[in-house]
């Protein structure tokens, strides 16, 4: 079984619905209970060995270096033009390495339950049957969803006014063979992941913990209500 050794955390975001909290501070660096964003998925992170860790930056991206000083195992990626998800994974590939690696959004918060998230992704990783694994949640009241999940894994985003019984928030685990033939510049992985979807090789493991998706300040402030 082939085991994950890196992740790449996106923080290069402008995190615009976040206004104005993010006029003077990147979205990473909010604070919820008590500690940045970005400072949860870099423990999850390392509580799962992982030796590679790739960071990318950009707007207000002085702030995101000056504060991974505290972690010098993490390499910035610093991007001039924003790449997206897709773009910004894509030019870490050096550094993530040949295996599949993990990526996570630095605005989704997920706490662990018995078993941490990463290594039930792990343990799940079939690497001759799957080119990316996404962990799900069950979509709540009034969410339209992003996916059904078959009974073997298997994912199917939702077509136009289909409501499916599950959303992705925050971690996704790719293999690198996902961007053979992506694009130059800025994409989504989500075009990655609908390729291997088309191909059957889109799966999906439902996370069985609290997750806190934060995208405007209302979100910020009711989660830091609620946080353990």
């Amino acid at each position: 079984m082939t085991q994950p050794e890196a992740a790449m955390i996106m923080a290069a975001g402008r995190g615009e619905r976040m206004r104005p909290l993010t006029l003077h501070t990147p979205k990473p660096l909010l604070k919820l209970g008590g500690k940045a964003l970005i400072d949860y998925a870099l423990g999850h992170a390392k509580a799962a060995g992982l030796s590679r860790i790739v960071v990318n930056a950009h707007y207000l991206g002085d702030q995101v270096e000056a504060h991974l000083s505290g972690y010098p195992h993490v390499r910035l990626q610093r991007e001039d033009l924003l790449l997206e998800t897709g773009g910004g994974a894509k030019r870490a590939l050096p550094v993530l390495g040949e295996g599949p690696f993990f990526a996570f959004n630095a605005d989704t918060v997920y706490l662990d339950s018995s078993t941490p998230a990463l290594a039930r992704m792990a343990a799940m990783w079939d690497d001759a049957a799957m080119d990316a694994l996404l962990l799900l949640l069950p979509a709540g009241q009034g969410e339209a969803g992003d996916y059904d999940l078959a009974d073997d894994h298997r994912l199917a985003y939702r077509p136009n006014g289909h409501t499916a019984g599950f959303i992705y928030r925050a971690v996704s685990l790719n293999h690198p063979r996902l961007f053979r033939n992506s694009p130059d510049g800025a994409f989504s992985l989500k075009r990655l992941w609908d390729e291997a979807e088309r191909a059957g090789r889109l799966f999906g493991l439902v996370h069985d913990g609290e997750c806190y998706h934060l995208s405007t300040p209302a979100d910020l402030e009711e989660a830091n209500r609620d946080f353990p």
